[in-house]
């Protein structure tokens, strides 16, 4: 988000491994987990909608096809956004504030929830919403591309449930499934970052989407919508490679409980590679 928003004329930041140390060294390790309670609050709800929107999605449209699993996801995602976009305003908000160009200012925002009601009582639910259309944009696709990944993956390295490697193979399916989510959509989340951090020191730049991209472009060319693409990367791998393995192997836990006899031994249970 810092390289994301940072002033061009006065860069804060050089790249990823200067903004990690810069901040380490002006706000300790703390300042690495700014606006950390928005997420907190949100991913569980999050992360339910997606998984269960797109299990109930590619079941009612009956074959587990590619392109089902693409639909599925962008449904997933488009739903997500409900909860994501407010919960990612609070989160940039945080991490923006008492830095760079609103380092001066006094600190508007005790914690994420915080935030999240003083904007609604300024702004109302249109303020809480802010970015809501770029975040649309962004997580539509990205989840199609997010599940057609890990689905395509999972079966060309044959995750099995009695493959002894099935774990790790999870892991890096999941893994460059984020990768190739954001790397699909992240120009997006560039002007999502922009328009919701707008307004922050008091002066708004952006009038909208287009307004944005326009400006962004004009000012600091076509790499503008890169930045920060190291660091999302770094942070996609592993995270992404966590959460698909998750709940992966808990789901192949479930069912294989389901399928028990009572009082006998649980068996290894075979399961498709797609779940």
């Amino acid at each position: 988000v810092r390289l994301q928003v940072q002033n061009v004329e006065k860069p804060l930041y050089r790249g990823t491994f200067h903004c990690f140390q810069s901040i380490i060294k002006q706000e300790s390790a703390f300042g690495l987990y700014k606006g950390i309670g928005s997420p907190m609050m949100g991913l569980t709800f999050i992360n339910a909608l997606v998984f269960g929107v797109q299990g109930n999605t590619l079941r009612a449209l009956g074959k587990d096809t590619p392109l089902n699993q693409f639909i599925a996801g962008s449904a997933a995602g488009a739903i997500q956004c409900v909860i994501c976009c407010p919960m990612e305003l609070a989160k940039t908000r945080m991490q923006l504030q008492g830095t760079g160009e609103y380092k001066l200012k006094t600190k508007n925002y005790k914690n994420s929830l915080d935030c999240l009601i003083k904007i609604y009582q300024k702004e109302g639910l249109r303020g809480i919403n802010r970015g809501m259309v770029s975040t649309f944009i962004r997580e539509t696709p990205s989840f199609g591309f997010y599940f057609l990944t890990y689905d395509c993956m999972t079966r060309y390295l044959g995750c099995e449930a009695e493959d002894s490697y099935v774990i790790p193979k999870l892991l890096f399916s999941g893994g460059m499934s984020g990768i190739v989510s954001w790397l699909s959509t992240y120009p997006m989340d560039v002007i999502k970052s922009r328009l919701q951090a707008d307004g922050v020191g008091g002066v708004t730049q952006y009038s909208g989407i287009l307004d944005c991209i326009r400006k962004s472009y004009h000012e600091e060319g076509w790499r503008v919508f890169t930045r920060g693409l190291t660091s999302t990367l770094l942070r996609a791998f592993p995270v992404n490679a966590a959460t698909f393995a998750t709940v992966t192997v808990f789901l192949m836990y479930m069912k294989s409980e389901d399928n028990l006899p009572e009082c006998e031994p649980a068996p290894v249970m075979p399961q498709p590679s797609s779940l």
